[in-house]
């Protein structure tokens, strides 16, 4: 065949099941800026949420973070009211949150972040400024975690501990405070 461009709607093998070959061995095969990948080979389901007005959390007790505005939500798969991603396909999943811990004075103590899998402590991090205390520390936390793709779900839980106990919170100031997901394709 001559070089040119193959206009066609679907591509199949004779048989109907099987191996197509795009390429061979030392060449490159480009998806031309613009174009959607759809199926296996997408990061999906994804999604991302923040953090729409402060949260008040209760001192040295792990607290689901209500992180209920969608930044996106590819398939649907994030809960604004219950703050859960469950994937409804199976895979590998890169999980993220950020949460940005804020006291009103510098009696901050410790404050930790966790992403929960299906209720329970799946990773956690933890700030300690107790020698140097501030009002203000934002902790990142990422993983990667298999998913079942029917009734796995993630959580992202936060607790401080300040002396005197009042005036704690998850701030939602320049999405300070967030929460995200996507498929892994390839893994």
């Amino acid at each position: 065949m001559a070089d040119g461009t193959l206009k066609v709607g679907t591509i199949t093998t004779s048989s109907g099941s099987g191996t197509i070959t795009l390429g061979q061995s030392g060449e490159t095969v480009t998806i031309p800026s613009g174009a959607t990948v759809a199926g296996a080979m997408a990061n999906t389901p994804a999604f991302e949420a923040t953090l729409s007005s402060d949260q008040t959390v209760a001192n040295n007790t792990f607290v689901k973070a209500a992180i209920g505005t969608e930044v996106f939500d590819t398939d649907g798969c994030y809960d604004t009211s219950t703050y859960r991603f469950t994937p409804t396909v199976g895979g590998k999943y890169f999980i993220y949150a950020s949460i940005a811990c804020e006291t009103d004075s510098s009696q901050f103590q410790v404050s930790n972040v966790a992403i929960y899998k299906n209720g329970s402590i799946y990773a956690k991090r933890i700030v300690d400024p107790r020698a140097n205390p501030g009002l203000l520390f934002s902790i990142d936390i990422s993983s990667t975690l298999d998913m079942n793709g029917s009734s796995d779900y993630v959580e992202i839980y936060l607790k401080i501990y300040k002396t005197g106990g009042t005036n704690i919170k998850a701030s939602s100031g320049d999405r300070a405070s967030n929460f995200g997901a996507y498929r892994i394709i390839g893994a």
